[in-house]
């Protein structure tokens, strides 16, 4: 546990303080007194340092599984293919001692209730924009972990991206990435079907570079790593319509 604290405490930025920090704090809380091991120490009801910003590792992956927790529960009911999913995630993008150290903080936070209004708008105010997209394409790959996204969690997962600030034209692109219909490739691009084949062009180098993994290089190689998923996403969307038109 000791080592917990100490990894969690060296990585940690804007996300010890506030309504994230009070979460983190009830969570470290519960798992401590469960262990019934030693004294304490961390303190994430400090204040946040205004003077460095920028959004860590530690401060995004907290988010994500603060933000997870919530759409996990958005059903009433916590499905194993949901735990599976966030397991691989964090298994293939951040090793096992890790992934450990986050899913007994999952765990946690599956059993507390919190106000997903003031968690939000403390990663709205934080969090640069590309990472907050890629958390909202972690949480539609959540919701979509048995093969369907249900109305709930569409719901939830509406509201999150309207707390973050998402671009409606941002959120109805990832959406167009897990649920899927005849138009979904389009959406996927912010374009219309009605749109000429130079404006389809256009609109795959915009996004090329809107989604492109390093944005979030600063967050790691592992978050860049699920980055490049959207980014093939992006890629396929492009190939299909591409297909259907004949452009070479």
């Amino acid at each position: 546990m000791a080592k917990f604290l100490k990894w969690l405490g060296g990585g940690i930025g804007w996300a010890a303080g506030g309504p994230i920090g009070a979460i983190l704090g009830f969570a470290l809380g519960s798992m401590i007194d469960g262990m019934q091991s030693g004294k304490y120490e961390y303190e994430p009801h400090k204040q946040p340092n205004f003077n460095t910003p920028q959004t860590t590792p530690n401060d995004f992956i907290l988010s994500l599984l603060i933000l997870a927790s919530a759409v996990m529960k958005s059903d009433q009911k916590v499905l194993r293919s949901e735990l599976d999913f966030v397991r691989r995630f964090l298994l293939q993008q951040f090793g096992s001692d890790e992934a450990e150290r986050q899913l007994l903080i999952l765990r946690e936070l599956l059993k507390k209730e919190y106000d997903l209004q003031q968690v939000g708008v403390q990663i709205k105010q934080y969090m640069e924009y590309p990472s907050r997209l890629q958390l909202m394409h972690f949480l539609f790959g959540l919701a979509a972990a048995d093969s369907q996204v249900h109305a709930a969690e569409l719901q939830l997962i509406t509201r999150i991206a309207g707390i973050l600030g998402i671009r409606n034209s941002d959120f109805e692109s990832i959406k167009a990435m897990f649920v899927k219909d005849t138009t979904s490739a389009y959406r996927v691009l912010e374009v219309t079907p009605d749109a000429s084949d130079e404006e389809l062009k256009k609109a795959y180098r915009r996004m090329a570079l809107k989604y492109h993994p390093d944005r979030v290089a600063h967050l790691g190689d592992d978050v860049q790593k699920a980055a490049n998923a959207k980014f093939q996403d992006l890629n396929a969307s492009y190939e299909q319509v591409k297909k259907e038109r004949g452009i070479s």
